[in-house]
């Protein structure tokens, strides 16, 4: 598993995730412990974890029944940015967040488009269950 990359970010560099700066935006998941209070702050913050290649958070951030026990950057894409398309609160504990992120593979930009489902789980946290790819 690969440790999150140091933090090339400063206080007043663009949140991957699109938000204002890194420190206003998903550095207070990623860096401060604070807890997403919904499920697309939680999946924007999982986005800049991929980006910064950041596994322990991904997989604390993901629900024990699908995560998988690892995570792998060797081979992983550049990413180049995110667009939220919508987030829908299905009630208390579960959420969807449909969003296409774009990366970067052999000198061509492509998508990926996906419909995420979260659950909220006891100790009040949001985590990712899985998704639905669009074509």
């Amino acid at each position: 598993m690969a440790s999150p990359q140091p933090s090339q970010n400063n206080e007043h560099d663009a949140c991957p995730c699109g938000g204002l700066s890194f420190d206003a935006c998903c550095a207070r998941y990623l860096e401060r412990g604070e807890i997403a209070p919904t499920a697309e702050a939680l999946m924007r913050s999982r986005y800049t974890a991929f980006v910064r290649h950041d596994a322990p958070y991904l997989l604390e951030t993901w629900a024990a029944r699908t995560r998988p026990a690892t995570l792998d950057f060797d081979d992983a894409p550049p990413w180049l940015g995110l667009q939220v398309k919508a987030h829908l609160q299905r009630d208390d504990s579960h959420a969807e967040v449909e969003f296409v992120a774009r990366y970067k593979v052999g000198g061509r930009a492509h998508r990926l488009h996906e419909r995420s489902r979260f659950e909220r789980t006891d100790d009040g946290r949001w985590r990712y269950i899985d998704g639905d790819l669009f074509d």
